[in-house]
């Protein structure tokens, strides 16, 4: 079993990329990319036929599932390949949402070719393999609870910095405009601001939302 070659699916909406992940992973001993996927729905339905050990997976798509959707519904199935996110975004309102998801992995892009294939490897056997950044900040998270947002909390800021008010942001993530406040309170009480504006660019700094 040991000599069987880890059997890779590549999921990202642009073909350069998935181009240059083949590049690189094919050359390396034992590993065989068995398919592509241009969408996240696309993604699920081929992780699901059992020929796959390894998903690659991008986080954010043109339109429909984003990565974090598609690797919970990976995750989910009996049996499921290891899904190993591969993408340039290194916040918390991203990397939060696709751990709890199921991911057993989260690499930049910028990552080097070995770092990679080191990554495959550790998540088709099981392991866990994170940026270094993206760990960093989760062992932070673990030390100073306190400080750090709520998966929903970061999602209310999120939309803030999106310029959204607090009424559209009740809509979108259904919720009331007084529950949003309350989010909003808490946020600024975690971050010591009084401001909108003033939590965005703090959070941003911090890395907890995409600047």
């Amino acid at each position: 079993m040991t000599d069987s070659p880890v059997r890779l699916l590549l999921a990202d909406d642009h073909p350069v990329v998935r181009a240059g992940l083949r590049a690189v992973l094919e050359t390396e001993p034992g590993m065989v990319v068995v398919a592509e996927a241009a969408t996240a729905e696309e993604a699920v339905t081929r992780a699901a036929q059992g020929d796959v050990d390894v998903v690659l997976m991008d986080l954010q798509f043109g339109k429909g599932m984003n990565g974090a959707e598609a690797t919970a519904a990976i995750a989910a199935r009996p049996g499921a390949p290891r899904v190993l996110i591969v993408t340039t975004y290194d916040s918390d309102a991203d990397t939060l949402p696709a751990i709890e998801a199921g991911a057993t992995g989260y690499l930049l892009k910028d990552a080097p070719p070995e770092d990679l294939a080191d990554a495959v490897r550790t998540a088709a056997a099981g392991g866990t393999a994170l940026a270094p950044a993206v760990a960093d900040r989760l062992m932070n998270r673990l030390r100073t609870p306190g400080t750090t947002l709520t998966r929903r909390e970061t999602e209310v800021l999120a939309l803030v910095a999106d310029g959204l008010s607090n009424q559209a942001i009740g809509q979108r993530l259904h919720l009331t405009e007084g529950t949003v406040k309350s989010h909003l309170a808490r946020v600024y009480a975690k971050l010591d601001v009084d401001s909108r504006t003033a939590a965005v660019a703090t959070a941003a700094s911090l890395g907890l939302i995409r600047r």
